[in-house]
């Protein structure tokens, strides 16, 4: 699968270096976030990433909400593990939980429908930012910390009419931020559009941590730095 390269398995735990991580958020997700970085101070393991090998390992089911519990730091040893309450679990070794769901429904475990998925779930979120969450902040007239802009996940549910959608693709058609004082609270709700047809539904929760009042200079220069990282990571 198209996973191995950004994940090892040693002792049967699932490892993800900060290198791999940082790989995965620029090739497959677009994602240039720098808390992705290998080299950030405060580096976490994308949630797309943890997204993607959990759906691969367990299957994709009709019907599927993914609690994003804790952020994960590299190499961590981590256990991806179906509880006797019929939840799916990731963990490590000290039992703290990273990512916690719920599924019903229908399962596949085929392969290119599971990653033709994956890769159009994660590319919509790399156009978090600045595509929808800039527009948004400016629209409420706040923004993050430009120094340390961070975007975490809360939740994602998706509920398919069909596992077998050829050629999918995740149109946005709501999103909205609600400031909720330091932080900012955003929603985003997608179709997934298979053959010019709607063929599910994918809702996502984020968090924006650190909110303050929006400048637009700042934030100028937060867009130029992600495109001079795309553009880098190019070359």
């Amino acid at each position: 699968m198209f996973l191995e390269r950004y994940h090892s398995i040693q002792d049967g735990h699932v490892l993800i270096s900060a290198t791999q991580a940082s790989r995965f958020a620029k090739e497959v997700a677009g994602d240039f976030n720098p808390i992705h970085n290998p080299d950030a101070r405060r580096f976490c393991v994308p949630g797309d990433l943890l997204f993607a090998l959990l759906v691969s390992h367990f299957g994709l089911s009709r019907h599927m909400t993914f609690h994003f519990r804790s952020l994960l730091g590299e190499n961590v040893p981590l256990e991806f593990r179906k509880d006797d309450d019929g939840l799916i679990r990731v963990y490590d070794n000290k039992g703290k939980v990273y990512i916690e769901v719920e599924r019903s429904g229908e399962c596949t475990h085929d392969k290119t429908v599971i990653e033709n998925f994956t890769r159009c779930y994660v590319a919509a979120s790399g156009k978090n930012f600045p595509h929808t969450l800039k527009p948004l902040m400016e629209n409420e007239g706040v923004m993050f910390n430009p120094d340390r802009p961070m975007i975490m996940y809360q939740s994602m549910s998706l509920t398919l009419d069909t596992l077998d959608a050829p050629h999918p693709d995740l149109e946005l058609h709501n999103a909205e931020l609600k400031p909720d004082g330091k932080r900012g609270n955003v929603s985003l709700d997608y179709r997934l559009i298979s053959g010019g047809k709607t063929a599910g539904e994918v809702s996502k929760k984020l968090v924006v941590s650190g909110l303050r009042e929006y400048d637009a200079e700042a934030m100028d220069a937060v867009v130029e730095e992600f495109y001079r990282l795309k553009n880098k990571s190019w070359d």
